[in-house]
């Protein structure tokens, strides 16, 4: 039996299409229908069922071209009518789940679609295929996917992917806390604006590796920092490196010498 994450309702599941202008229903259909079509047990339901789907997305990659949308209509109407005939006559001796989901896809009802799917496919895939249709830019879809999984909402894993993918260029330990903070739940805007202000990537190696300390969390280290930056006046930024503020981490870690 496959193991899954908890199943999430289709007002879920319909947060990714609203959260993208740029929310592409051809690869979601074609990529959700790669994960269920092989699923569904019948060889000859699964050939017509791989049919509907390659002609429903080919209506979703040219939705002008009116010959492919009467095409598309009628194959998932006579799919979805050959599931009803299938069910009627099998009752409870056949299972239809898998049909009934890509029945869903191909109508453009994706929400229930996922939902459906979670049933049979492992949620982590179904995943990456709504967080692939979105059609990012500069985005990180690993750290996404891995706070959907972890039971964010989209909408926070949608910008920590966005602000992951944007400063990809910084040092990988800094991309590392990074993602730790995302994952935590604690990536607002202001922790990012202070790490892009602190330019840790122009840190020595020796400036980084107290950088990173401090920011783990290390007492003796923040302490001694601490009492550095007061021997230089800076008393508030003592205070706040006390408090775990980034600015003051990236100034007491510049006071180690180059």
């Amino acid at each position: 039996m496959t193991q899954h994450l908890r199943r999430h309702p289709a007002s879920w599941w319909a947060q990714f299409q609203e959260a993208s202008e740029r929310f592409d229903t051809a690869y979601l259909t074609e990529g959700l229908g790669d994960l269920i079509t092989p699923k569904i047990g019948s060889p000859l339901l699964r050939r017509e069922a791989e049919i509907a789907a390659d002609v429903v997305v080919r209506h979703l990659n040219k939705p002008q071209a009116e010959e492919l949308a009467d095409r598309a209509r009628k194959s998932a109407q006579r799919l979805v009518e050959t599931v009803a005939r299938l069910e009627e006559r099998s009752g409870d001796g056949f299972s239809l789940t898998e049909a009934h989901a890509l029945c869903h896809l191909l109508e453009g009802r994706f929400g229930e679609a996922a939902n459906a799917a979670e049933e049979f496919v492992k949620t982590q895939q179904i995943l990456r295929v709504f967080v692939g249709a979105m059609r990012m830019e500069r985005f990180d879809a690993d750290l996404a996917v891995k706070m959907l999984a972890a039971g964010h909402q989209p909408a926070a894993a949608m910008q920590s992917g966005l602000v992951v993918g944007k400063y990809s260029w910084w040092p990988s330990w800094l991309l590392k806390i990074v993602t730790e903070r995302a994952m935590d739940g604690h990536l607002d805007q202001e922790t990012v604006e202070a790490l892009d202000k602190c330019a840790y990537a122009e840190l020595s190696p020796a400036q980084s590796r107290i950088a990173r300390r401090l920011l783990a969390g290390e007492d003796a280290l923040i302490d001694a920092s601490a009492v550095r930056l007061e021997g230089l006046g800076e008393t508030d930024a003592a205070e706040k490196l006390r408090k775990g503020d980034l600015t003051a981490v990236a100034l007491a870690a510049r006071l180690i010498p180059v």
